[in-house]
């Protein structure tokens, strides 16, 4: 079973993330702070990272370079899922380290389509 690492500070996203990654026979882990989240990435080793863009302390873009630079978790493809919108923000981000970059609301197709393309795991 795949393990997808959801960083994200919103109760409401994360409810939605647990839907579609349950659903879809996803193990899912939670972080709700960018800190947390590189912290949980080193603990849990997922599949995949992803990440929210948003958030206090250490926001989004700031978490993935940092797990994408770790020695430990350089390896583990992180997707950038935010309501910022712009290229400005797909491009930073890919700067970043992200493997792809996705816009809120969640299309749950799209999301799992960019879960088994940046991961050599399937669900279940």
């Amino acid at each position: 079973m795949a393990k997808v690492l959801v960083v994200d500070d919103s109760p409401t996203e994360m409810l939605r993330f647990r839907e579609i990654l349950v659903k879809n026979g996803f193990e899912m882990f939670e972080a709700d702070n960018g800190e947390d989240g590189c912290a949980k990435a080193i603990e849990v080793m997922p599949d995949v990272v992803l990440m929210d863009i948003v958030m206090p302390e250490m926001n989004g873009f700031q978490a993935t370079r940092k797990i994408t630079r770790e020695p430990k978790t350089a390896h583990i493809p992180v997707v950038i899922v935010s309501t910022k919108n712009q290229e400005t923000d797909r491009v930073w981000g890919k700067r970043q380290g992200a493997k792809e970059y996705l816009t809120k609301p969640i299309n749950e197709e799209e999301l799992i389509r960019v879960i088994r393309s940046v991961t050599s795991v399937s669900a279940g």
